[in-house]
């Protein structure tokens, strides 16, 4: 059983790890393995994880099962944007995909921004998994992005949107 919970400094390198295996799965058959080595070194280095870690307006969760994290997702306010939370990383080890460790991060990222009205975020348009899971979350696509599409990665992304509970 994965509780989600609020990640700390000693989890990045397991999330290091679940975000590398995860990246591949996803990335590798659409962009390349070289490709997907370059955006998780420059996404997913040590640094850049902390530095998402101690940001202030932001939160990093794993789904952790006293041994192992089986998922995490992080999202921060934006700064361009008013009221808008970004949903920048949501990953499920490949493994455990489909069992709800997904569905639970989301659902808590969704409580953790009283301020937000609105949740975004960018997927790459070929991922069909991801899409299919953010439309039954209740997000609408509302946009593409040609230029620096999923968290700077220099490729194209589609960007949905939806309401938060309350507004």
């Amino acid at each position: 059983m994965y509780f989600v919970r609020t990640a700390g400094e000693r989890d990045l390198e397991k999330v290091r790890a679940l975000l590398v295996e995860s990246f591949h799965a996803t990335y590798d058959s659409l962009h390349g393995r070289a490709k997907a080595e370059d955006l998780i070194t420059h996404l997913f280095s040590p640094a850049a994880l902390k530095t998402r870690l101690v940001r202030k307006d932001a939160e990093f969760l794993v789904a952790d099962d006293g041994r192992n994290i089986g998922g995490m997702g992080y999202a921060a306010m934006s700064h361009q944007l008013t009221k808008t939370v970004m949903l920048h990383l949501l990953y499920v080890r490949p493994t455990l995909q489909r069992q709800g460790i997904g569905r639970d991060i989301f659902a808590e990222l969704e409580t953790c921004f009283p301020d937000a009205e609105i949740m975004r975020l960018e997927v790459e348009p070929q991922n069909a998994a991801a899409i299919a899971f953010y439309l039954s979350h209740g997000f609408t696509e509302i946009g593409r992005n040609e230029n620096s599409g999923a968290g700077q990665s220099g490729i194209p992304a589609l960007i949905f949107e939806k309401p938060l509970e309350g507004h």
